[in-house]
Order: C-alpha cells, then structure tokens, then sequence
C-alpha cells in the first residue's frame, strides 16, 4: 500500500488506512479514489498529490 501527499498542504492520504471521514475504506487504492476528491485540508484536486518515495 502507497501513500499520497497533498503537495499544497503535506496532508497525506495512507491507502492502507483509507480516509473513513470522507468515505473512503481502508485499503482503497489512490486509483480508486473517487475523481471528484479534494484534500480535506486546502480542497484541491487530486492532481496536486505525488507518491510518497519511502
């Protein structure tokens, strides 16, 4: 499991831990997130997020 970090605000999204608050199960990959996703911090687009190299 990847994660993904807002490269706006640093909020990351952990696919293993999924977002619940906004709907999202754990363990949803970020290519199944829903299109429409904002960060829950500064509302941009899933665009603005990059992989995060561990």
């Amino acid at each position: 499991m990847a994660k993904y970090i807002c490269d706006v605000c640093g909020w990351i999204y952990d696919e293993a831990a999924g977002y619940p608050e906004g709907n999202i199960a754990p363990g949803t990959t970020w290519a199944d997130v829903p299109a429409d996703f904002v960060c829950p911090i500064c509302l941009v687009d899933k665009s603005q997020f990059s992989l995060v190299e561990e």
